[in-house]
């Protein structure tokens, strides 16, 4: 090759020289423990040596890649490459120079403009495969993430399923990787479904606070409340419930307001396709002025739980009957 190859997380391999670029911590470590157990099963004597270039001490790198004795293959790790010192990067350029057969590198960088010499040096290389670890931050990207995985994990899921999860683990994408591996473990091959993630998951405060908002939405004032009650009984906060809210209610606010193609929403919305179809479907039964209401009714119990009232569970609770019956 005349320079780097890039893959993304997923496409990682065997190369020379491995290069873990972007800001997504938990895929960066996921593609090095992927990487070493797939050496380590041709190679069970596999040595690892980690080395962070921000303390980096000139000459480590060289000591450490020097021919062993007996010729044992080994992985070098390095941290925080954008950090480097200009002892380093000689260091990097100097083993370019020299590389050994049996030593796989992997060089960190969480992106940004630090290090562009390292990443320049090691891109020229052509023994070097670049691994993308771009942030995944948008609902769609994370539906994509957990399809993956699923895919990864030889198990079919719908895609009401894959949104609950999403939905349960917005906010770490860690959590997410790892209720994906347990899910997966648990349906014992079996499809899963969105209720079988609801019950799974039936008291972990996100499912719950998204059941009682698609319930309050679609109209269903009793179940909506129902749940509510239920979800206060069980310690559910009233913050991440009115956010579940606020959530839905964004989902509806962005679709209803798309002019263009339908063909192109996805992509402008950042939203996956049956994402779209839901909140279009939950539409019909809102108005503009309705909707409007509703994300005013949301505003106003946000004050409240956060210091303007002096009863959270009322607020949620008048929050919730003025949605479910679109009143004011």
């Amino acid at each position: 090759m005349a320079k780097s190859e890039v893959v993304p997380w997923h496409g990682v391999r065997e190369a020379p020289i491995v290069l873990v670029t972007g800001p997504e911590s938990h895929l960066a470590e996921r593609v090095f423990r992927e990487l070493r157990d797939r050496v380590r099963v041709a190679q069970p004597e596999l040595e690892v040596t980690d080395i962070d270039a921000a303390s980096y001490a000139v000459g480590t790198l060289l000591d450490v890649a020097s021919p062993s004795l007996f010729g044992e293959p080994r992985m070098i790790r390095i941290s925080n490459g954008e950090s480097g010192s200009d002892g380093f990067l000689a260091d990097i350029q100097s083993y370019l120079d020299v590389i050994a057969d049996d030593v796989i590198l992997i060089v960190r960088h969480g992106g940004g403009n630090r290090g562009k010499k390292l990443l320049d040096m090691l891109r020229a290389f052509p023994g070097t495969l670049e691994v993308e670890c771009a942030e995944i931050k948008k609902e769609a990207d994370r539906v994509a993430f957990v399809s993956q995985e699923f895919s990864r994990l030889g198990v079919n899921a719908d895609r009401l399923a894959i949104g609950a999860l999403v939905e349960a683990f917005a906010g770490d994408l860690a959590e997410l990787s790892a209720a994906c591996d347990q899910i997966a473990s648990d349906a014992l091959g079996k499809p899963i479904t969105k209720d079988f993630v609801d019950t799974y998951y039936q008291g972990r405060e996100e499912v719950t606070s998204f059941a009682v908002a698609d319930m309050a939405i679609d109209g269903n004032r009793a179940e909506a409340l129902r749940l509510l009650r239920h979800a206060i009984q069980s310690g559910v906060d009233p913050v991440p419930l009115i956010a579940a809210f606020a959530a839905k209610l964004r989902q509806l606010a962005k679709v209803g307001g798309y002019t263009g193609p339908a063909s192109a929403a996805a992509k402008d919305l950042g939203m996956p396709p049956w994402m779209i179809d839901r909140s279009r479907s939950a539409l019909r039964k809102w108005t503009g002025p309705t909707l409007g209401r509703a994300i005013l009714a949301v505003a106003e119990a946000d004050a409240m739980v956060k210091g303007q009232g002096r009863d959270p569970e009322f607020a949620v609770e008048r929050m919730v009957d003025r949605i479910a019956s679109r009143s004011e």
